[in-house]
C-alpha cells in the first residue's frame, strides 16, 4: 500500500528521526560526563573504555542532531553501538530482551540507516550541499 501523502514528507520525517536519535544518543554522554539527566550507574571514575564511548556519544550526538558531517558521524556511532552490543550485552545472553541490548541494536541500525540515507531536511549538511537539478547532493 502506497501512502503518497506521507511519502512527500520523507525528508522532514528523516530529519525528525535524525534529530530525535541524536538527542537520545547525546543523553547517554551527558549522563556519563555530567550526571544529567540522571547519574551514570557506575560508582567512581569512569574506566577509559566508557570515557571513549562517552566522547563518541557526545561528538556524534551533537553532529547528528545538527546534521553536520551526518553520514560519517552516524557511521561511527553505528559502529560504537555494534561494539557495545557484542562486548557488553551479548555475553550476558544471546537474546536482546534478556541482555538488555535492544537500545544498542536499535541505535546501531538507525545510525546505519542515517549514514546511508543522509541527513534529510533541516540540517547543516543540506544547507552546505544543496540539491542539484538531478536531485543529488553536489
Amino acid at each position: 500500500m502506497e501512502l503518497p501523502w506521507l511519502q512527500r514528507w520523507q525528508p522532514q520525517i528523516l530529519a525528525l528521526l535524525r534529530i530525535v536519535t541524536g538527542l537520545l544518543f547525546l543523553e547517554h554522554a551527558t549522563s556519563k560526563f555530567f550526571a544529567f539527566p540522571v547519574p551514570f550507574p557506575l560508582p567512581g571514575p569512569l574506566p577509559p573504555l566508557l570515557i571513549a564511548a562517552g566522547a563518541i556519544e557526545l561528538v556524534a550526538g551533537l553532529l547528528v542532531t545538527f546534521g553536520l558531517f551526518t553520514r560519517v558521524a552516524a557511521f561511527i556511532a553505528s559502529g560504537e553501538m555494534a561494539v557495545a552490543y557484542w562486548m557488553q550485552h551479548f555475553p550476558r545472553s544471546p537474546w536482546p530482551v534478556a541482555n538488555m541490548g535492544e537500545a544498542s541494536i536499535l541505535f546501531c541500525f538507525v545510525f546505519l540507516y542515517i549514514a546511508a540515507a543522509g541527513p534529510g531536511a533541516w540540517s547543516i549538511d543540506a544547507a552546505r550541499y544543496p540539491l542539484a537539478d538531478d536531485g543529488q547532493r553536489n
